[in-house]
């Protein structure tokens, strides 16, 4: 088992992202508008700070992709009080970080600088290296006399550590007008967590009163407008991380987080997307600049190219956690026609394209070569079948079930390679739901609900933070839906996954409002597979804690 007390480090090196991707703007709404629309909301932090021109970190700071050896480290300086984000304003700024293994910060370990310039919007990324595993450090920035909020991350266990268990936090969908983000604070609040995993829609891109009025709640998205430009996107990013509870988990956990849909637009895929109009702009810019925008202000590693967030992290011999891009990769528009099954069963409407199927099927395969017990699947959309394949129609078009043919790979691959404990995890549902993947779940004679026979893998997906539901798979039930275990349309929360070498368990927790700040949280259901089966079972009672690491001071 792995230990969570380090000894000793070795060499460390960091890098500052600054991308130079070239985005082009949308000729009717201009970078000065977004940092107007911006200045009401950021300004009231700024008071206090107007009279000094010393730096501030009003964003907090975050850690994420951890490895056995490092993680990355995330924050944003506001240079000056008037450099509001997107302006492309204020001077470039020194900014050192400092890792130590105590929360007192005596025992350093590590340390560098950085450069926080207007080419990246001020955020700074330093990718920390030679670390221990499985071990717990404070980290910290400094620019200029200020210093930033103190957090705490966590290294992986390495690669062939033998790891009695692990867990994770999973979440998605967090729409910013729609309410209050409680079930980030209590995630932030576990102690438990060896990371947190957001399955996409970190932002979203709409006006209020498009998804949702804020106006309320004092949770008017800005700039109040469907996003477009780079600036807008800058915007809309450093507005979510002004939220104190997503602060406090970022604060506390290392993330690993991939995109869906509305980080760019609604429905998204390769070359457009349901929410991009004519007259809205030339849809590869406004995907580049959300792209860049993304990748400067998520602790994620910089990709060399073309943004890619397709990428796998392996968490001792327990398991290996793969992550897919089911959204913008090479992923072709949906089909326009929901009977239309000849092009629902085309194999060249590839789902994931090519490139990346064939690097996941190598990925699943390379799991079970290295003796991970578990593959844990990180997506976007949901895989299991809503529709009878049988008919030759498809409700869901934007989901696997518009993709049929890929989804038909990706089981056989598992069924004919023998491909145990996979576990998918899923999000954009804006709701709850546990499955039994099987080739056709409506085929009594390949599948039985009571016994798990004929089931491959499983499926487990995680409610919204606080997107409503307006998700298709409104009449689906167990009686209809035999390989359905568990769904709920209406609560709002988290999953947690706790693995061990015996099963893998999934608890969804809900919280009781998401008007109300200070909701609280409530156990809403449990399940497992066990190791081998790769079928549901509604499990005894919730994992037991194994205690947590002292929190972020």
């Amino acid at each position: 088992m792995t230990s969570r007390h380090g000894r000793t480090e070795s060499a460390v090196s960091a890098t500052a992202d600054t991308a130079s991707l070239t985005p082009r703007r949308r000729t009717v709404v201009k970078a000065a508008a977004a940092t107007a629309a911006l200045a009401g909301p950021l300004a009231a932090a700024l008071p206090a700070r107007a009279a000094q021109p010393a730096p501030a970190f009003l964003h907090g700071v975050a850690s994420g992709d951890p490895l056995p050896d490092g993680v990355l480290l995330w924050t944003r300086v506001t240079p000056t009080p008037d450099a509001l984000p997107g302006s492309g304003a204020g001077p470039d700024t020194e900014v050192r970080w400092t890792v130590a293994r105590d929360r007192a910060f005596t025992d350093v370990v590590a340390q560098g600088t950085v450069l926080a310039t207007a080419a990246s919007d001020h955020t700074v990324k330093a990718d920390v290296r030679g670390l221990r595993p499985a071990t717990d450090y404070w980290y910290r920035f400094s620019a200029g006399g200020a210093d930033s909020p103190a957090a705490r991350t966590r290294t992986a266990p390495a690669a062939d550590a033998s790891v009695a268990g692990l867990r994770l936090g999973v979440v998605s969908c967090a729409n910013w007008e729609a309410g209050h983000f409680a079930a980030y604070r209590h995630l932030a609040a576990r102690g438990d967590l060896d990371a947190w995993l957001h399955l996409g829609d970190y932002i979203y891109e709409y006006a209020n009163g498009t998804y949702g009025d804020g106006e309320a709640m004092g949770r008017v998205p800005q700039p109040d407008r469907e996003l477009l430009s780079l600036a807008d996107y800058r915007a809309r990013h450093a507005q979510y991380k002004t939220d104190a509870d997503l602060q406090e988990l970022h604060r506390q956990h290392p993330m690993v987080a991939i995109w869906d849909d509305h980080e760019i637009a609604n429905n998204g895929y390769r070359d457009g997307a349901g929410n991009h109009q004519a007259g809205e702009g030339d849809w590869a810019a406004r995907k580049q600049s959300a792209m860049r925008a993304y990748f400067e202000w998520m602790p994620i590693r910089a990709t060399a190219g073309e943004p890619r967030v397709y990428r796998q992290f392996a968490f001792g011999d327990l398991f290996d956690l793969i992550l897919l891009d089911t959204r913008y990769a090479e992923r072709p528009a949906p089909v326009s026609r929901s009977c239309d099954s000849a092009a629902l069963d085309d194999e060249a409407r590839l789902l994931l394209g090519a490139e990346q199927e064939t690097w996941f099927f190598d990925s699943l395969r390379a799991s079970r070569a290295r003796g991970a017990r578990w593959r844990l699947v990180a997506q976007q959309v949901m895989l299991a079948q809503l529709s009878d394949p049988s008919e030759g129609c498809a409700t869901e078009l934007d989901q696997w079930d518009g993709y049929a043919a890929s989804r038909a790979r990706l089981l056989g691959l598992v069924r004919d390679e023998a491909l145990d404990n996979v576990v998918v995890l899923t999000g954009d549902a804006h709701s709850s739901w546990a499955f039994d993947l099987t080739d056709n779940p409506f085929d009594g004679q390949s599948y039985d609900p009571a016994s798990g026979a004929g089931s491959l893998a499983v499926e487990l997906v995680t409610p919204s933070v606080t997107s409503p539901y307006d998700f298709g798979g409104a009449s689906a039930s167990s009686s209809t839906h035999p390989h359905l275990k568990f769904v709920d349309r209406v609560r709002h929360g988290y999953v947690l996954v706790d693995v061990t070498a015996e099963r893998a368990q999934a608890e969804w927790y809900f919280a009781s409002s998401v008007l109300e700040p200070s909701a609280a949280e409530s156990l809403g259901a449990v399940f497992e597979v066990r190791d081998g089966e790769n079928h549901l079972r509604v499990a005894a009672a919730a994992s037991a804690s194994p205690g947590g690491a002292p929190p972020a001071p």
